[in-house]
């Protein structure tokens, strides 16, 4: 099982767009760890939305889809219809 995923740091009003094929809390603990890269800016991230996919491609693909948005609205109405 493969995940697209967004982390929310709450002290940077920041969101985070990923994908992994790995226990989803092992790869937060990742993020949150000494590590460089944009997720080693805080240490607050938290799983917000995740999709399950059969393949590291397709959650790959929903990750690239996401981010062309360009659009925090659009991301957030995602997280809240998720919610929902």
């Amino acid at each position: 099982m493969c995940f697209c995923y967004i982390l929310f740091s709450q002290s940077l009003n920041k969101y985070y767009i990923g994908h992994s094929c790995e226990d989803l809390n092992e790869r937060l603990r990742k993020h949150l760890s000494d590590h460089k890269g944009f997720t080693s800016k805080a240490k607050d991230w938290i799983i917000i939305h995740r999709e399950n996919y059969n393949s590291k491609s397709e959650a790959y693909k929903r990750e690239k889809e996401i981010k062309a948005w360009k659009s925090k609205s659009k991301t957030l109405q995602l997280i809240k219809n998720s919610a929902e």
